[in-house]
């Protein structure tokens, strides 16, 4: 269905009683045909950090947790956020016998949405660790070219070495727009990246050039990974983002060349 049918920025009214038909579905592939060719787009995760989980157990005193949704990036669809939101809302007064029947209730009714295997992990609410990003930080670089939307033109090797190498690289400075009701998304992207050696401050003027994008965050992941893998052309690269909190909501997508690449999955500071 297009997002445009969808509740995503609109006024609403939120359940109150468990309604799994309120899962908006978004198909992947319109937003994949300029790169599905491009080896991983298909593979990696994509998780979600649910901050606003509760139920009621069978005395009908309430539950709470932190959740981590993993998608996985070959689904037929990814689900709209605020439909998200209004499910996981519309759990808040159904009684539940165990945490289990709770889990196993969420993976089924997310499952039919992506038309692909969900899984469920719920966490204390202080079980959570923020962890710290390893690699090289590339904010500080000056790039000697800035634009504002994406442009893969921006992107180029270190001509001084020529060498192989493998690196870890993020930056902070990840921002795009939603594409429906233009607020803007934050997020730290972490690239690693086995190839030829890569110039930093190319790399860092093509993660600024998505400031005014509007794209959903699965889909900015996919073209960053996209743009890298075509025109750099490493070896093996990893594309994540760890997008900051919006509506209880945390997104964080992850693309891999090579399956072996996949990272655990982490929570910054800033979400």
């Amino acid at each position: 269905m297009s997002v445009e049918h969808s509740l995503l920025g609109k006024d609403t009214n939120y359940p109150t009683t468990y309604q799994p038909d309120v899962l908006f579905p978004i198909s992947r592939a319109p937003a994949r045909e300029t790169y599905a060719h491009v080896e991983g787009i298909q593979q990696g995760k994509d998780w979600w950090h649910v901050f606003e989980i509760s139920w009621l157990n069978l005395s009908g005193v309430p539950q709470v947790a932190i959740g981590r949704i993993t998608l996985p990036a070959s689904s037929l669809n990814l689900i709209e956020s605020k439909s998200l939101k209004l499910y996981f809302n519309s759990l808040n007064f159904a009684k539940f016998e165990s945490k289990d029947a709770f889990i196993a209730t969420v993976e089924k009714d997310l499952s039919k949405a992506a038309e692909a295997e969900i899984k469920l992990d719920l966490f204390h609410v202080d079980e959570l660790e923020i962890a710290k990003p390893e690699g090289i930080c590339i904010d500080d670089l000056t790039p000697s070219r800035l634009e504002n939307h994406p442009d893969a033109s921006l992107l180029a090797l270190d001509d001084s070495n020529d060498d192989d190498v493998e690196i870890n690289l993020y930056s902070h400075l990840l921002r795009s727009n939603c594409p429906v009701t233009g607020q803007p998304d934050w997020g730290t992207v972490f690239i690693r990246y086995h190839g030829k050696k890569p110039c930093y401050e190319s790399i860092l003027a093509y993660i600024i050039s998505y400031r005014q994008h509007n794209g959903f965050h699965e889909q900015c992941v996919e073209q960053i990974f996209a743009d890298i893998w075509q025109n750099l052309k490493p070896q093996n690269l990893m594309v994540y983002a760890t997008y900051t909190r919006r509506g209880g909501l945390d997104i964080n997508p992850c693309r891999v060349s090579d399956l072996s690449w996949m990272p655990r999955p982490i929570r910054l500071a800033r979400q």
